[in-house]
């Protein structure tokens, strides 16, 4: 343990495990499982580390996941939804960049789970009326929505929920969702590592440190694939729902428990 604390951020046993149950969690999640495993990994890691630390960790340890997800779900995406959401992303990311020391991560996190909550609430109203239609492909909506996701993702790593808004409704297979969703965040994380190492996010320990845990964010990342492969429609729509609800409530609680001390 002693070699290991002096290479890495892990000095104890209580921060190699926060670690190790952090990325179990958001490999789950790039795998496909729903966003609200992804959101567990910073408040986790934050507990043994700064928060500032634990998003710099996590960034390559998403990236190993990246390209095990984009392997994983190869040949499943769609083309018109990256299109529309992608130069949106990139312009979001951009603004996070240069806004980053005046932006309060608290608020942030505050609006993104009241869009989440009010989205999932939406949708479910409009499911009383009957089965709801999907909505067609606009770039309008594309970019605003993507620009938003590439935003939050890069100020909190709370993408998920305005990516969700706009691809969900689309009515995609679950397959064609997941790897459309992998896609995207894929290039959005590849995108963020300029601003981060410009803002000096990344060293040797840090570096090290994801080297260590790039067994379990692969084995992780392909068990949440398989998971998802097997999930029928039916039962694959109303998970997601769930899944953004649970993210809504826990950006609402952890950006009003910021703000308000």
């Amino acid at each position: 343990m002693q070699a290991l604390a002096e290479l890495t951020l892990f000095g104890d046993v209580p921060s190699l495990t926060a670690a190790l149950v952090a990325v179990f969690l958001v490999g789950l999640s790039k795998g496909g499982l729903g966003g609200a495993f992804a959101l567990m990994g910073v408040p986790i890691l934050s507990l043994v580390m700064s928060p500032v630390q634990a998003a710099a960790l996590l960034l390559p340890v998403l990236l190993m996941m990246d390209a095990v997800s984009l392997w994983a779900w190869r040949g499943w995406f769609d083309r018109a939804t990256l299109w529309h959401t992608l130069p949106g992303a990139a312009f979001g990311i951009a603004l996070g960049g240069l806004t980053a020391a005046y932006t309060p991560e608290a608020m942030v996190r505050l609006l993104v789970g009241v869009v989440a909550l009010g989205f999932v609430a939406r949708m479910a109203l409009a499911r009383r009326g009957g089965p709801v239609q999907p909505r067609g492909q606009s770039r309008t909506r594309g970019s605003f929505w993507g620009g938003i996701a590439g935003f939050t993702s890069f100020v909190a790593h709370a993408g998920g929920p305005p990516f969700q808004v706009y691809a969900l409704p689309l009515g995609f297979d679950p397959r064609i969702y997941t790897g459309t969703t992998v896609i995207f965040f894929s290039v959005v994380n590849v995108v963020k590592l300029v601003p981060y190492a410009a803002l000096g996010q990344f060293n040797t320990a840090t570096l090290t440190s994801a080297l260590v845990l790039l067994p379990l964010a692969v084995g992780s990342t392909l068990l949440g694939a398989k998971v998802v492969k097997h999930l029928r429609a039916e039962l694959f729509y109303p998970l997601m729902y769930g899944m953004i609800a649970l993210v809504g409530v826990k950006l609402v609680w952890d950006g009003l428990a910021a703000l308000l001390g």
